[in-house]
């Protein structure tokens, strides 16, 4: 249980999911968050009416214990900690779209001020593997960066999407932190350093995560979905109609082991069990919660759990001791228990009623002849059957994979329930048929966005068209992970002009094996040992997909899609327990777009420079302009007062639209770079290991020093290691 313990109001609007608390001093934790005018306010209540000096860091008029700290740019994440071990207290690190600053406040200084090409969407400080010092992470376009505290750039590497949750966590038990990246392209990816060891896919963009007890951490999507877990294995996980603001681990019942704290768009904080994701604490704000964070901030030796809203309410809660956590529990939780109770009762009650029922039908079934009809009781040997089909679709709908469901006698399925992540909108799919069409098989279409494998779970009602109830029969099926592509004919479709070969030592029957488990292959499908070929054909967009194999062990992938060879490469890899592959690949069309893209990338930067210095003339010009005109009127010369102003006026409006110009730029450019970074990813997955790693780092490196035809030497040869 928690108890409170102090009510703070402070008067500035907090953004969500920008709190954070740190020592600047080493000493006094202080309350900081980012606000919606582009400030950042530090909230220090320890030492009251000190002298600030004006460099960044001014005091508050409005509260002696807050100060401003100027950004004049929109916060996009924040947070802090130790960064340079040597100064002995913490340090505040600040990301925008655009720069990074790692500011000291007790000094009032900047550690270092950097320009981030790739934004900063995330912010996390810490100690990553074998790196000796701490760094700051930034998660921003599709790249994630590392700065020590002088501002060098030590970590570099590309993720799936824009990221936007970064946390650091012990994810394989070996006393090394490993970076737990979240990402719009609803995936989890974790690095060890600069390799990607492990990968979770969720349903929606990952929002949070914070790490809990060992390699357990939690996180939080972006449609109310929160939970924990365990290396790739999810303890559990609630959805919500709000949405999760921020998350942290806490210990507040005192057993040793931290709860996850949520607090949600509606103003509720709310305690989870780590194992079970039961309720055992819940308060409520009067608008939503911007964050949650802990620290000792009476200086009293307790770490309290502090929970901010974004109207700049603050609340402190102390974890009560293991003897007095019964005579805690506050009238809404008894509330809450009695209620949960009473709905069981209720449940109970109706569960025995159906028996009941179902015992005075079945009396009454023994009774009547057979012929008469069926009234709940169905054969003891009935069965649910299920099969994974290909559709090639019609005229009224797209090809898909078809799931039939069928009963193995006279029985009719009255209604099912698939329960499935990330194929359907809610995750689950009801198919309820009329009255007039009930019969013992039902075809479901589906349609899976992204090629990974899915578990449906099943739920039939199964029964007569006559009964009254029916039975439930539960069944688990999975989608293989390729299961969105049709054999076909060779012959019928051109051979795609991008490939990836490489050469296993593996038997042709293992890479059959692999096949047959990833594809939905007819049962009538032969596949000879090596040289075999085989042809697919996308569902989605209709495009091609040959492999083949060669007596020497020589396997190709063609396509023209270089995700799609990414991740035949990786499950090819993970199924044939392949740790190091390196590969010779082309994609000429993809690696043409990417050259064009390059070279508006370098337009954009050229045009970039230019703007800044044209727009640094004219607020120079602007400044003497604004001198003359004032001059001119304290000389009441109005004549050229009248004249100064108007030039004042257009060169002011030029600068504008000079701004925006610079603002649609900008967008171009991240855009952009975007594509850079995703073509590098792409490059990389399609090797594995050491190999996958010496490609991302040679490919940045050749980008850096605009080697563009090293690049794509890279990209299709791999990297010669240094």
């Amino acid at each position: 249980m928690l108890v409170p313990i102090f009510t703070l109001k402070l008067n500035h609007k907090i953004n969500p999911r920008m709190v954070t608390v740190g020592k600047y001093d080493g000493i006094h934790p202080c309350l900081t968050a980012a606000t919606q005018a582009g400030k950042v306010f530090i909230h220090n209540p320890h030492t009251r009416n000190q002298r600030i000096s004006a460099h960044r860091l001014v005091q508050s008029s409005q509260d002696s214990d807050v100060s401003l700290l100027n950004i004049n740019q929109n916060v996009t994440c924040l947070t802090a900690g130790v960064l340079d071990p040597q100064l002995g207290y913490d340090s505040l690190v600040l990301g925008t779209q655009t720069n990074l600053l790692a500011y000291d406040v007790h000094n009032n200084s900047d550690l270092f001020y950097k320009e981030i090409a790739d934004g900063a969407n995330a912010v996390v400080l810490g100690n990553l593997g074998d790196i000796a010092s701490p760094i700051a992470l930034i998660g921003g376009n599709c790249a994630l960066q590392g700065f020590d505290c002088r501002g060098n750039d030590i970590f570099w590497t590309v993720t799936g999407d824009n990221v936007r949750s970064l946390a650091l966590c012990d994810f394989d038990s070996d006393g090394k932190k490993e970076l737990l990246v979240g990402s719009e392209d609803f995936d989890i990816r974790v690095f060890k350093e600069d390799e990607i060891v492990a990968e979770m896919t969720e349903t929606e963009t990952v929002t949070a995560m914070c790490p809990m007890y060992t390699s357990r951490f939690g996180y939080a999507l972006s449609n109310g979905t929160v939970g924990v877990y365990d290396r790739t294995s999810r303890y559990w996980r609630i959805k919500s109609k709000n949405l999760a603001m921020s998350i942290h681990a806490f210990d507040l019942n005192s057993d040793g082991v931290c709860e996850l704290i949520t607090g949600w768009s509606n103003g509720k904080i709310d305690a989870r069990s780590d194992r079970t994701g039961e309720v055992i604490f819940k308060d409520n704000f009067s608008s939503a919660v911007a964050g949650v964070v802990e620290g000792d901030y009476r200086m009293d030796g307790k770490t309290q759990l502090i929970c901010c809203s974004i109207d700049g309410e603050v609340r402190g809660y102390l974890p009560s001791s293991q003897e007095s956590a019964g005579s805690l529990m506050d009238t809404s939780v008894e509330q809450e228990l009695v209620r949960e109770l009473s709905q069981k009762k209720q449940n109970l009650l109706l569960e025995l009623k159906n028996y009941q029922e179902n015992s005075k039908q079945a009396e009454t079934r023994v009774q009547i002849s057979e012929s008469d009809g069926h009234m709940g009781v169905i054969p003891a040997n009935t069965q649910l059957q299920t099969a994974l089909s290909v559709s090639l679709g019609s005229d009224t709908q797209a090809a898909h994979v078809e799931l039939s469901i069928t009963t193995s006698n006279d029985t009719i399925i009255r209604a099912v329930l698939i329960f499935a992540e990330g194929i359907f909108e809610g995750e689950s799919h009801v198919v309820h048929p009329s009255a007039q069409h009930l019969t013992g098989r039902i075809r479901v279409p589906i349609s899976p966005p992204k090629d990974v494998p899915v578990d449906l779970h099943i739920k039939a009602f199964v029964g007569y068209k006559s009964s009254v109830q029916f039975h439930v029969f539960e069944l688990t099926r999975q989608l293989p992970r390729f299961s969105m592509y049709v054999l076909s004919n060779p012959a019928s479709s051109p051979e795609p002009s991008s490939y990836v070969n490489f050469t296993t030592n593996e038997r042709a029957q293992r890479v059959v094996l692999w096949l047959n488990q990833n594809f939905l292959l007819p049962e009538d499908t032969e596949i000879q040992s090596a040289p075999f070929q085989i042809s697919f054909t996308s569902l989605r967009d209709g495009g091609p997909l040959l492999i083949s194999m060669k007596p020497s062990g020589e396997l190709s992938i063609r396509t023209d899609d270089m995700d799609l060879a990414g991740d035949i490469i990786q499950s090819l890899a993970a199924f044939l327990a392949i740790e190091d592959l390196s590969v010779e690949a082309d994609f000429p069309k993809y690696f043409e777009q990417l050259r064009n893209v390059l070279v508006q990338v370098d337009e954009s930067h050229s045009v970039h420079q230019k703007m800044t210095a044209d727009m640094a003339e004219q607020s120079n010009l602007i400044r003497s302009m604004l001198v003359q005109a004032e001059d001119a009127r304290l000389m009441r010369d109005m004549k050229n007062m009248k004249k100064r102003y108007a030039e004042l006026y257009d060169l002011n409006k030029d600068l504008i639209n000079r701004y925006k110009i610079r603002c649609n730029n900008h967008t171009e450019l991240l855009n952009n770079l975007k594509c850079v970074n995703q073509a590098i990813q792409r490059a990389g997955r399609l090797r594995t290991g050491k190999h996958k790693v010496q490609v991302i780092t040679s490919c940045r490196d050749a980008i850096r020093s605009n080697n563009i035809n090293a690049l794509f030497r890279i990209m299709r040869v791999g990297a010669t290691p240094s």
